[in-house]
């Protein structure tokens, strides 16, 4: 998804917030500890990456189970911000990661390129 959210901040002449796995940001971090299918992980967003009120348009390259997107979204609001929508290039929709999504931020606008 950063490759693809790198491009759309240039397009669009707006800033990137990087998202990225436990210890590869440099500053000061809110973390968030999230499920996978076997286990949990961790990604980290800067303190500062936004501020309160700011939309966030969230991209990533996969929409499967919903629980990264679940918890970059719950990052993002850490910093006060609000996240306006989510774009995805894939979504595997047999794993219903969007009904997660949705259950959990029902107000939240999904847009996805690709699905199968």
């Amino acid at each position: 998804g950063f490759f693809f959210a790198a491009a759309i901040g240039v397009k669009s002449k707006r800033g990137v917030i990087p998202i990225r796995k436990k210890g590869k940001l440099p500053h000061a971090v809110h973390r968030q500890e999230y499920g996978l299918e076997y286990g949990t992980d961790i990604i980290e967003i800067h303190k500062d990456a936004a501020k309160p009120g700011e939309k966030v348009f969230l991209v990533d390259d996969v929409l499967a189970t919903g629980g990264t997107l679940a918890a970059a979204i719950k990052l993002i609001e850490t910093t006060g911000a609000k996240v306006s929508s989510v774009a995805v290039l894939l979504e595997i929709s047999a794993l219903s990661g969007r009904s997660k999504l949705l259950s959990e931020f029902p107000n939240l606008t999904i847009n996805t390129i690709f699905e199968v």
